[in-house]
């Protein structure tokens, strides 16, 4: 099983009031099965496509905790990691810590205010299937304040960042791993500056995209089960894509890949 370099988004999991109703609604809309969970590991529950691992889901336990899906970046030293956190003037949350022998892990926030996790591989890698429908596609962080969280990024990780045209006026930029050429083709992840198209309490975030073979059915399925659509279906260059929001209230992004990649079997 290959791993991930560094900064490449590997995981990914969503903190929901009510476990179980989670299972449901992502077992319909993605077709996910689930493995077991026991109070141990706080009942963190890893979802499966075909046996492959894809994501997991966790039940939150403070009701003040926000009802999310959460991105984990790769790092071969999560120490380091939480080292350049600080110089580069974010916030260690969490960590890091061991989890067993799956590997270590740390929570962060940039200079802006933007939530992420890190990992250190041990037996869990990450994810084992990705860019094929039901698993994970693509992440993008939404900023008010690119002039300080730019360079936290390129310092933290050693990204590469390429400026996009959208056409629209958006302040859009990708990330690419340090030491590859910064440009579409080696993309991981996008920055996206929030202006007055975004509401003004919307705090900075990161939106986790998941590949569906049809977008509109998707988000018909997402409104059945009780969710709703915030943003789109729209098309774009790389795919048709929508923002929406699961029955508890968590926020996510489905694409229908413009390129369906074959994913690799990481």
């Amino acid at each position: 099983m290959a791993s991930f370099a560094e900064g490449v988004p590997c995981w990914a999991d969503a903190m929901l009031p009510d476990l179980e109703a989670g299972k449901r609604f992502y077992g319909e809309l993605f077709g996910w099965t689930f493995g077991t969970s026991d109070e141990r590991s706080g009942r963190y529950t890893q979802a499966y496509l075909d046996g492959d691992a894809v994501a997991a889901l966790f039940p939150k336990t403070d009701g003040r905790m926000p009802t999310t899906w959460g991105i984990h970046l790769a790092t071969p030293d999560a120490a380091a990691v939480a080292r350049r956190v600080r110089e580069a003037g974010g916030q260690v949350i969490t960590g890091p810590v061991p989890v067993g022998d799956a590997g270590v892990m740390g929570q962060a926030a940039d200079p802006g205010g933007a939530v992420f996790g890190f990992w250190q591989a041990g037996e869990h890698r990450g994810f084992e299937r990705q860019g094929r429908p039901g698993s994970y596609a693509w992440t993008e962080m939404y900023t008010r304040d690119k002039e300080a969280v730019d360079p936290f990024y390129e310092r933290v990780f050693g990204y590469g960042i390429h400026d996009i045209d959208t056409g629209d006026d958006l302040d859009f930029a990708t990330w690419s791993p340090a030491g590859e050429p910064a440009n579409e083709e080696t993309a991981i992840g996008g920055r996206c500056v929030m202006d007055s198209r975004f509401p003004a309490e919307m705090p900075p975030y990161f939106l986790v995209y998941f590949a569906v073979a049809d977008c509109d059915e998707a988000v018909r399925t997402v409104n059945r089960l009780g969710g709703r659509c915030v943003f789109g279906p729209m098309d774009t260059p790389y795919g048709r894509i929508a923002t929406v929001v699961d029955d508890q209230g968590a926020s996510f992004a489905v694409i229908a890949l413009a390129e369906p990649d074959a994913g690799p079997e990481t």
